[in-house]
């Protein structure tokens, strides 16, 4: 199993094994994707708009926890929020704002 994630789209994706062809996509909602082969398993899953899906505490890790044995490992994992984006693209627009208003 692969998690991925590509910041470019914020997308992220679960992939249980390698898509082959024949595979069909589910929509089940705006954010949520679900790859099924023909006879039915399941390929992956893809999250749209990851940041908000992907809501982390405050420790700034990524936690993969065995429920049978409750061993977990945690790794970095670098994911900005929605919220911070937003707040470039504001500032990127009050500099252009202001550039305008000079010219």
């Amino acid at each position: 199993m692969k998690f991925t994630y590509d910041p470019r789209f914020n997308v992220g994706y679960i992939r249980f094994k390698n898509k082959k062809a024949g595979a069909e996509s589910i929509k089940l909602s705006e954010e949520l994707v679900v790859d099924l082969a023909p006879d039915g398993t399941v390929y992956g899953i893809e999250l749209l708009n990851a940041n908000d899906q992907m809501q982390r505490d405050d420790s700034g890790q990524f936690a993969v926890i065995n429920e049978e044995t409750g061993e977990e490992t945690k790794f970095a994992l670098k994911v900005k929020t929605s919220k911070k984006r937003k707040k470039t693209r504001s500032k990127t627009a009050a500099r252009a704002k202001r550039r305008t208003e000079r010219s």
